[in-house]
């Protein structure tokens, strides 16, 4: 079950994106590019489908208003359109395609929202009620379910769409699950550990405890355990010459542990698709080098799509990696192009020529300027 093409028009940074995706995907581009906000594009959808959320707070609540999303550059078609296909690998390819704007109280207010299953037309709006009564394209179909009966598997396909980027310091708070349900940061990252069937816990905890032993060596056991206040505490025993001696919670944890544990624990979480943003952080350089191969194994296993986001030479050095699994992000003056790197005739030449991903595409992306930086201070 994947997403396997993304069309974006006056999304963010980008005025047109249409760029067909893998079953894993690296994004590769300078900073403020749009790496983040092309990811934002699948969050928007879940945030949407999510039964909990819908069209209005998918755009206001999170993400402040249109004009917060729509692209600065957009001019003669101010409307905002996010439209993809997907292969829930079951029979038909679907496609659904939303396209936004806000009137003049600043709601939103859906222009166009379309879904099809293979050639067949399954919802096309807006329709005659719609056309009647207008605060009806303030909500999606695609969230309600006395509307979405006919496409209801791709609500769900939606919905399930996981994104976790760990803040370690969230994860250390100890008042950091308030408020917060399923924060892309970690706020309640042991929280949901804390809710999954025991047996799943402990299965998934040993796998992470061999995988963490690489490169923390010394970390001799992981466990999950309540306090007096039943908070979750990740608690970790690491070798130490005093029996028991060696017990430390999250709060002592490094950030490269933290990173490394909740992205472990996200790869093993199911099989819909992973949004992932510089999971080389606080890392090692010999341990991120493995980190393709990991998804690889992933994807070969269970068919989930993984999308990230790097800067990491280390990363993209894999051998592993075509061309056609990387999107290239290049701003111009009024946004930002993307494109697979298997279309980039340089890039192309330099992996012919014998050159790794790194080595082809990170300088394809890099500032044009950034050695000024040097001069700093001067």
């Amino acid at each position: 079950m994947r997403f396997t093409r993304l069309h974006l028009e006056n999304w963010r940074n980008f005025l047109r994106v249409d760029v067909p995706l893998r079953s894993r995907v690296f994004l590769v581009g300078p900073n403020a590019a749009g790496k983040s906000n092309f990811l934002d594009a699948f969050r928007f959808l879940r945030d949407v489908a999510d039964p909990q959320g819908g069209f209005q707070r998918a755009v206001a609540q999170v993400r402040r208003n249109v004009s917060h999303i729509r692209s600065l550059h957009a001019r003669r078609f101010p409307n905002v359109v996010v439209e993809v296909d997907v292969d829930l690998g079951n029979g038909l390819p679907w496609r659904y395609r939303i396209e936004f704007t806000q009137d003049k109280r600043q709601r939103a207010i859906i222009r166009r929202e379309v879904v099809h299953h293979g050639n067949e037309l399954v919802l096309d709006r807006p329709d005659s009620k719609d056309r009647a009564d207008e605060n009806l394209l303030t909500q999606t179909h695609l969230q309600q379910v006395n509307t979405n009966k006919a496409f209801r598997a791709l609500q769900e396909f939606f919905a399930r769409v996981s994104y976790l980027h760990i803040v370690p310091q969230l994860v250390r708070d100890p008042d950091r699950s308030v408020g917060r349900s399923r924060d892309p940061f970690g706020g309640d990252f042991l929280e949901q550990l804390a809710l999954t069937p025991k047996k799943t816990l402990g299965s998934r905890l040993r796998r992470i405890n061999e995988a963490l032993q690489v490169a923390v060596p010394q970390l001799e056991q992981l466990e999950l355990q309540r306090d007096s206040r039943g908070v979750p505490h990740l608690r970790g025993l690491y070798g130490h010459w005093r029996p028991h001696a060696g017990w430390q919670t999250e709060e002592q944890f490094s950030d490269g542990t933290l990173r490394l544990l909740g992205l472990l624990w996200v790869l093993l979480d199911g099989n819909h698709p992973l949004l992932l943003e510089e999971p080389e952080l606080s890392l090692h350089p010999e341990v991120i080098r493995h980190i393709p191969a990991m998804m690889a194994r992933v994807v070969r296993k269970t068919g989930r799509q993984v999308l990230v986001s790097t800067h990491s030479a280390d990363l993209l050095s894999d051998p592993g990696i075509p061309a056609e699994e990387v999107l290239l992000l290049v701003p111009s003056a009024e946004d930002t192009h993307v494109q697979p790197a298997s279309d980039d005739e340089q890039v192309r030449a330099l992996l012919e020529g014998g050159l790794n991903m790194a080595e082809a595409a990170l300088p394809r992306t890099a500032p044009r300027d950034a050695r000024q930086l040097s001069l700093f201070g001067e």
